[in-house]
């Protein structure tokens, strides 16, 4: 090699060195797209060093762009496919960042391959070791559920089958008792590890699980039906409860004010009324069209919010600063009101129970995380089963399917979570045309309006999450002259301000879950009560009870993510933006329920 050339390599390795610390600290800090930046700038120098790609792949994860992910870190791969890096996880970066970004995706098989290569690549690594334990459980867990699954044609609605105004409904004429139930599962076990030749260890606990829950049912301990034409609920109302009750069939202010007291205090609803309120949620939302047309009087004002993701404090933060939600007062919370943050359930009740004292007060769009596949990993589903049971795991799932997609204001303002399309002419007649009571497809027009992000650069590229699309300025321009229309607004990204104007001012990214789990500078004061309270009651207005300091985490008001909100007023529509700061909460961290195995990345 000349002189001149290796000179040359050796200036370009400490540039790309340089760009690469500077990454680090941005990282770091928590501030993913200016290391996803610098990362850049190194490849850009120098594209043959694995660490660069595979250090990007981690900063894309944590900004959920998971498609992205996987593409650097199969670019790590092909670099060096032993590429492995001297740390305490000490195993293979490439494949340890890919089966990550699977899994979060829900891809368990996809991910499963990948954990099994970092095992056979570093045998004696223990993490390495356990990680892929975890995945072949949750892969064997898959596979169990697809065994005893019941075809979509035979599913019986689990809302239809509950009557909330009768106390301990009986089991029907369906009714299969568990004790059959285990077995089946028992044999569907077995077929499933006889197909696929899993763990034996894996195969053995597995079983010996069903055979306790069998021997116990026979012994008659066990009364819950698992397929039944009723459910089985208690839904009797002790006298010793004392919180927020719901009188005959109408949700009140009264009552939901009482309920929210109750939530700030971290007591649950009883299972009696948050069952009539997701029933009856699901009546009304049953009723409308797929694309809410959404009318504001003149001289009166309209409130977007974005993603909300199980912060109940900061919902009711938002409550302070602009009002409880009424009919002069009216709010549209435009999806992802649940899992990451470990308040969902909570949100979710809080949402509902407007909706069902005033329909016109509270308008709800589906996001991507009102999914079963979703709630799975990040954590709804597991805290649903905690705070009240199975049942509503299922019956939440049904509901989320009724939620309407999109909403347009005066026939000015595009309302939707994700974004637009990968072909032109969408007009809101198709839009309305979408049957939506279902999971969300992988592909189409109701994927792409849960799961598309705009880009900077024009026309149309591939999805950095690995789903839906990304579309640029003149994808946005010419959907919004072909249905008449001003602005797009959305919600589905975190953004540091809370919010952000892109396309030439024609759309608006809104997302109102600020310090978006607690990613940033967390300060937790457990020997001065008396400063924690001090600052608490400044920011939440003197409102708060003393609590003890091993209650709550500070969250720095100037630290992560701000959220905001957009006010709209008539005629004009013209966006008015509030941003805000996290406020404190119960030191409960957030993914306190999601997935086991996603736990070990967060």
């Amino acid at each position: 090699m000349p002189p001149s050339m290796a000179t040359e390599n050796s200036t370009n390795t400490s540039r790309a060195e340089e760009f690469k610390v500077q990454a680090n600290e941005a990282f770091k800090a928590h501030k993913y797209s200016q290391a996803i930046d610098l990362y850049t700038q190194a490849i850009e120098v120098n594209n043959d060093n694995a660490v660069y790609w595979a250090n990007r792949a981690f900063a894309h994860a944590k900004l959920e762009e998971y498609g992205s992910a996987i593409q650097d870190a199969t670019s790590a791969i092909e670099i060096d496919p032993k590429y492995s890096k001297a740390s305490t996880v000490g195993f293979c970066f490439g494949y340890y960042r890919r089966g990550a970004a699977y899994l979060a995706m829900g891809k368990f098989k996809e991910a499963l391959k990948d954990f099994q290569q970092v095992k056979r690549l570093c045998p004696n690594d223990p993490d390495a070791a356990k990680k892929l334990k975890e995945c072949e459980k949750a892969v064997m867990k898959l596979k169990f559920e697809e065994a005893i699954s019941v075809p979509e044609s035979e599913k019986r609605s689990v809302a239809d089958s509950i009557d909330y105004h009768t106390i301990g409904t009986s089991p029907g004429s369906s009714y299969v008792s568990l004790k059959v139930t285990a077995v089946a599962a028992a044999v569907a076990l077995l077929a499933v590890y006889v197909r696929t030749k899993g763990s034996i260890a894996v195969a053995t606990t597995a079983m010996t699980i069903v055979l306790v829950v069998l021997g116990t049912c026979w012994q008659g301990r066990c009364k819950e039906s698992v397929f039944t034409k009723g459910r089985t609920l208690d839904l009797e109302v002790d006298s010793q409860y004392s919180g927020a009750r719901i009188e005959g069939d109408v949700v009140t202010l009264d009552f939901v004010k009482k309920m929210l007291e109750d939530f700030k205090n971290q007591k649950f609803l009883h299972k009696r009324y948050a069952c009539q309120i997701v029933l009856q949620m699901r009546d009304l939302l049953r009723e409308l069209p797929s694309l809410v047309d959404i009318h504001v009087p003149d001289g009166k004002h309209f409130t977007v919010c974005g993603d909300v993701h199980g912060q109940f404090y900061d919902l009711i933060n938002i409550f302070e600063l602009n009002g409880l939600p009424s009919e002069d007062n009216p709010y549209l919370f435009n999806g992802d009101f649940v899992d990451r943050g470990s308040f969902s359930l909570e949100v979710i009740l809080t949402l509902f129970a407007f909706k069902c004292m005033c329909p016109s007060a509270i308008y709800l769009s589906r996001g991507n995380h009102e999914s079963k596949g979703m709630n799975k990993i990040y954590g709804f589903e597991g805290e649903v089963r905690s705070k009240l049971n199975d049942t509503f795991v299922e019956l939440f799932a049904e509901v989320f399917c009724c939620l309407p997609l999109a909403h347009v204001i005066n026939n000015k303002v595009f309302v939707v979570h994700g974004g637009l399309f990968s072909v032109d002419g969408v007009k809101l007649s198709d839009i309305r045309a979408i049957d939506r009571f279902c999971e969300p497809p992988e592909e189409g027009l109701m994927c792409e309006l849960l799961w598309s992000d705009p880009q900077p650069q024009l026309g149309r590229g591939p999805s950095k999450r690995g789903v839906g699309l990304s579309f640029g300025g003149d994808v946005t321009k010419r959907f919004l002259e072909d249905n008449n229309l001003d602005l797009v607004v959305r919600s589905h990204e975190v953004k540091d301000e809370g919010y952000e104007i892109e396309h030439d001012g024609k759309l608006i990214t809104v997302f109102s879950a600020p310090n978006y789990c607690d990613q940033v500078m967390l300060l937790e004061l457990e020997h001065s009560s008396l400063l924690v309270n001090f600052i608490a009651m400044n920011l939440l207005c003197s409102k708060l009870k003393p609590v003890p300091a091993s209650e709550f985490l500070l969250i720095l008001p100037q630290m992560g993510n701000k959220g905001a909100f957009i006010r709209f007023e008539a005629p004009d529509l013209k966006p008015n933006i509030a941003t805000f700061s996290a406020v404190p909460h119960p030191d409960v961290k957030p993914m306190a329920y999601a997935n086991n195995f996603l736990r070990m990345f967060s």
